[in-house]
């Protein structure tokens, strides 16, 4: 039985409100989780370590990374814990205590979409990809796969941008006020 709650449990809790300790193990979110083949501990597995004050197990797996923030398992979830929220906040804290991600593309892809957005209002598959390949120096991995979802059509090869992309520009800077206080 778990008597004394962690330092990464009270460190999720001031960040997300959300107790780990409610989660029973019933693996609802496991279950529905759309990236679970790839991962290498479950959702309620990673629930559980917090649980157990297993920081480094949970800070440098992978799972905390392949999350795809899809908020299956916090609907799935019986007692109502916000697991994509967790797994949020367990990144957070990972880059923190300076892990490096357990994905070693993961951070070129996210400021590519970052980047995507500040620059166009929205997410566009071609500023996206052709910021990501440029930023993981992976340009030819997969071109034949990108020529043949132009061609039928699948991603548009002009990117589409808001009109009044002030408005993203002040989402922006508020957001990275919020993160320096």
């Amino acid at each position: 039985m778990l008597t004394s709650v962690t330092r990464i449990e009270k460190e999720i809790e001031a960040r997300t409100e959300e107790k780990a300790r409610l989660c029973y193990q019933c693996k609802k979110c496991a279950a529905g989780c759309p990236v679970s083949f790839a991962m290498d501990l479950l959702p309620h597995e990673i629930m559980n370590c917090v649980c157990r004050g297993m920081d480094e197990r949970v800070l440098t797996s992978s799972t905390i990374w392949l999350c795809a923030a899809c908020e299956t398992c916090s609907v799935r979830c019986p007692n109502g814990i916000d697991i994509a929220g967790v797994m949020d906040a367990l990144r957070s804290i990972s880059l923190e205590r300076h892990y490096p991600p357990a994905e070693p593309h993961v951070t070129a892809f996210h400021r590519s979409f970052l980047a995507g957005i500040r620059g166009t209002g929205r997410t566009n598959e071609p500023v996206l990809i052709g910021i990501y390949k440029l930023l993981s120096r992976r340009l030819l991995d997969d071109i034949g796969l990108g020529a043949k979802m132009i061609a039928k059509g699948k991603i548009k090869p002009v990117p589409r941008f808001v009109k009044d992309r002030s408005v993203i520009r002040r989402i922006f800077k508020a957001a990275k006020t919020r993160v320096r206080t």
